[in-house]
């Protein structure tokens, strides 16, 4: 089964049609990566599948079912965004954001249990508990706002330009950690500027242009294309 099917999704912002029709799949157990310029409509359609953003066409299926509309549904249902920027509750600590990741649980000994193996993946977390979050390096911070998404337990998590900000040493553990985090169960959307690191750790990869898809194969055959990296990776 498919963790996630999207038909001929539309999202406008007014009069700007900002993703034209796009359709893809994503398999469980799959890392599929969408790349593509700023500007593109990549975040957009993170934003329209985890209900932040309103869709104005298109169907979408989660795990065989249609997509809810309301974020805090689409979380139940197992999808959690780890959103551009990060975005964490800057005021509150690093452990009261985890404790907001898993905000609809209510399974006390899970939830440490998953608030243990966030601490595995990125251990500095765990001598940070007491820090206001808006204090952390941006690396931390991104190892946090993945973490909070973690806490949720999804099935299918959705990344949106984690490496945005991160020196080049940082990107390469990011990507190390996703793929580990892939590999323990959990399927990944990728959304990435830098797409030649996404797409060589991706499954599959689709190119975003313009609001409408362009080409999609095996990551690493794009990421090898003469005409994608012209285009895309500075090559």
């Amino acid at each position: 089964m498919n963790a996630l099917d999207v038909e001929n999704l539309n999202v406008h912002y007014g009069a700007v049609h900002a993703v034209q029709g796009v359709s893809f799949a994503v398999a469980e157990g799959e890392l599929v990566a969408i790349v593509g310029s700023n500007g593109a409509g990549k975040s957009t359609i993170m934003w329209a599948l985890s209900g932040v953003k309103e869709r104005s066409g298109g169907a979408v299926q989660l795990f065989g079912s249609p997509l809810p509309s309301r974020p805090h549904d689409v979380v139940a249902r197992g999808l959690a965004l780890v959103p551009e920027r990060r975005r964490l509750f800057s005021d509150l600590s690093v452990e009261e954001n985890l404790v907001m990741g898993a905000y609809l649980r209510g399974d006390d000994e899970g939830t440490r249990q998953d608030r243990e193996r966030c601490f595995q993946l990125f251990p500095v977390l765990k001598q940070r508990l007491s820090q206001r979050s808006g204090t952390l390096s941006g690396g931390e911070q991104q190892m946090l706002a993945i973490s909070r998404a973690l806490m949720s337990r999804p099935r299918l998590l959705l990344l949106d330009e984690p490496s945005l900000g991160l020196a080049p040493i940082l990107v390469d553990a990011l990507m190390d950690t996703i793929l580990r985090i892939r590999s323990e169960g959990v399927t990944v959307l990728l959304v990435e500027q830098n797409a030649a690191r996404a797409l060589e750790i991706a499954d599959r990869g689709y190119i975003l242009d313009a609001g409408r898809f362009v080409k999609s194969g095996p990551g690493p055959e794009l990421a090898e294309d003469p005409e994608i990296r012209r285009a895309y990776l500075g090559g």
